[in-house]
């Protein structure tokens, strides 16, 4: 009886527990795409997420961007490389708070076609 109110429990408890936290819905430029240009560095979540860290890598080391969006939770976050970026690969690493207090990190990548 005991081992089947644990497993009623962690049926129900296991679910909620996944949907606590904000995932990530879109990237621009999109995961593993090839693009041309790169105006803009984007990420759209389903829920309001407080980005607290961002970094755009490059082969060659860290590239500077300048955030368009706050410290304040939001649910699309943007920035935009403050120069032209070269060919070659990106990777874009980012930490925040989910809506519920929990830690989040994520990247996504893309290569600069010449």
């Amino acid at each position: 009886m005991i081992k089947q109110t644990l497993l009623g429990l962690a049926v129900t408890v296991i679910p909620m527990l996944a949907a606590a936290h904000s995932k990530s819905e879109a990237t621009t430029p999109a995961n593993g795409a090839t693009v041309s240009d790169v105006s803009e560095l984007s990420m759209r979540f389903d829920d309001p997420m407080r980005i607290i860290s961002v970094t755009l890598i490059s082969p060659d080391g860290n590239i500077d961007i300048e955030r368009e969006t706050g410290m304040d939770p939001a649910t699309e976050f943007r920035a935009m490389p403050v120069e032209a970026l070269e060919p070659g690969s990106y990777r874009f690493d980012w930490r925040g708070m989910a809506s519920d207090g929990h830690p989040m990190q994520g990247s996504f990548s893309f290569t600069v076609a010449e």
